[in-house]
């Protein structure tokens, strides 16, 4: 089904309760250290959703003491080991690795869910595959229960004093954008303690990016965004998180923890990429040129006036027939591909240079591309202003109309993503009916893009020669007698 950006709202999801699922689900915990796991697991134990389609993965991320399985739990549920390296991507990698389910459930080893949590967020898994759910949760400071009275009680209102819980601010943002409907960017309230989605998504996108240590729950969710997923928060899949989260101890420290993360990674925290003349993991725009048989001098001037522009954070791909290149014994000055060769040699060691022999479908996790003719080169301000047009109503592409019949584009890689899950192609001609359907596609003249030069400057006047002032001398004074008394001397 054709969805425009992340509304959600043609899609039916079938009532709790009333429904036979079908998918088989894996609840993949991350747990170090976890001393609320029992009660985790006995929440999980009273779940709605099918028991024989229901397994939960604890991965021993390397806690002293290991984890342990309490009496009651999930019929299926088993600890695995996370493998090579540490952290919770390095868990749920290892546990997503391990997993048999078709959905993929990530749970945090100190989130007590609702008896509805599961089925919640896998029946929207059943009417669309491309889609991520988003659990609710809200902080609690942990009372003396027993796994018996969390698997007995029918709700969480039972256990927890619900009217004192900390919310969380993913639910304010939440609310205020219609579930995310309205959401400009609704990967920043995907957090990890409760998410959901299908497991060739988590495969396709990568993981968990385990260097990540501070933040990858954003970072993962933001790659998510670029493959084209759409965002749905379920607020009947409730659940509460055993103590305040990091941000409550030391605010100040955690927020500076992150910021390296995502500034390298989320080029759209524009907010954190203030310091010019820096180089970062992932551009903001991938600017792409087919170059084969085009001259040198055009590549390079091309090359050039994209690497000049108002927007630094920038890579130029340039496409051509590089793997042909061979390294044998040949004639340097008299080689057919002598400038071909030559512009291999020139781009070969700059780092904001690729050479490829093909394009991607899609530049992701990069979240633009730019594609037009390397005849054109860029304006100091095309990319900066055609990046303003396009995130004006979120639009997919933007065409600019030039002269004699070529165009240029600006692409959104998370529209590119969503027409691939639909079953286009970038060769597909009807890419752009896809991406006007689920995000729009904009046209405009090329005036704005590439303004016209500036009139030179004309020549001043010459000013006319004025007539030579006189400058008295001073009165007499202390200087005055000062010289007198050096000059007698």
């Amino acid at each position: 089904m054709l969805l425009r950006q992340n509304d959600y709202s043609p899609l039916t999801p079938p009532r709790l309760g009333a429904w036979t699922p079908s998918l088989p689900v894996s609840v993949v915990i991350p747990a170090r250290n976890a001393p609320h796991l029992d009660l985790v697991l006995a929440a999980l134990a009273a779940q709605t959703y099918p028991a024989h389609l229901l397994e939960v993965l604890v991965v021993d991320d390397g806690g002293d003491p290991p984890p342990r399985l309490p009496e009651i739990r999930p019929a299926n549920t088993r600890i695995v080991p996370a493998g090579p390296g540490w952290g919770i991507s390095c868990a749920v990698n290892a546990g997503v690795r391990q997993a048999d389910g078709e959905i993929i459930q990530r749970l945090d080893a100190d989130m007590v869910a609702c008896r509805e949590h599961i089925e919640a967020l896998a029946r929207w898994h059943h009417v669309a595959d491309y889609v991520v759910g988003i659990g609710m949760k809200k902080f609690v400071e942990p009372p003396a229960l027993t796994p018996a009275r969390v698997r007995a009680a029918g709700s969480l209102g039972e256990l927890f004093d619900l009217e004192s819980a900390v919310p969380s601010s993913t639910e304010a943002t939440i609310a205020k954008t219609d579930g995310l409907r309205r959401s400009r960017n609704p990967y920043h309230v995907c957090t990890g303690p409760t998410v959901s989605l299908r497991r060739e998504v988590f495969h396709a996108v990568g993981g968990l990016d385990p260097a990540v240590l501070r933040g990858e729950d954003t970072e993962f969710a933001y790659r998510l965004a670029m493959h084209g997923v759409v965002f749905v928060p379920d607020p009947q899949a409730q659940a509460v998180h055993l103590g305040l989260p990091a941000q409550h101890r030391d605010r100040d420290r955690a927020v500076r923890a992150v910021e390296p993360y995502l500034a390298h990674r989320v080029p759209l925290r524009r907010d954190l990429r203030k310091e010019r003349g820096r180089s970062w993991l992932v551009p903001y725009i991938e600017i792409v040129y087919e170059v084969a048989g085009v001259p040198a001098e055009t590549v390079r001037q091309a090359v050039s006036a994209a690497l000049d522009g108002k927007l630094h954070d920038v890579v130029v791909t340039l496409v051509g027939p590089w793997s042909k290149l061979g390294e044998e014994r040949r004639p340097v000055l008299d080689d057919p591909d002598f400038e071909l060769r030559r512009l291999r040699d020139l781009y070969l060691h700059d780092q904001r240079v690729r050479l490829i022999d093909e394009a991607a479908p899609t530049p992701a996790p990069i979240p633009f591309r730019y594609r037009g003719p390397v005849e054109v080169p860029l304006h100091r301000v095309t990319l900066e202003r055609m990046v303003e047009t396009i995130q004006e109503d979120l639009s997919g592409v933007l065409v600019v109309e030039l002269p004699e019949g070529r165009a240029a584009r600006l692409e959104r890689t998370s529209a590119l993503g969503r027409a691939l899950l639909l079953g286009s192609t970038d060769l597909d001609a009807d890419l752009d009916g896809t991406i006007e359907a689920t995000h729009g596609v904009r046209h405009a003249s090329p005036d704005r893009y590439w303004p016209p030069a500036s009139p030179p400057k004309q020549p001043a006047k010459p000013r006319e020669p004025q007539p030579a002032v006189r400058i008295a001398e001073p009165a007499p004074g202390l200087l005055g007698r000062l010289r007198s008394a050096l000059r007698q001397n």
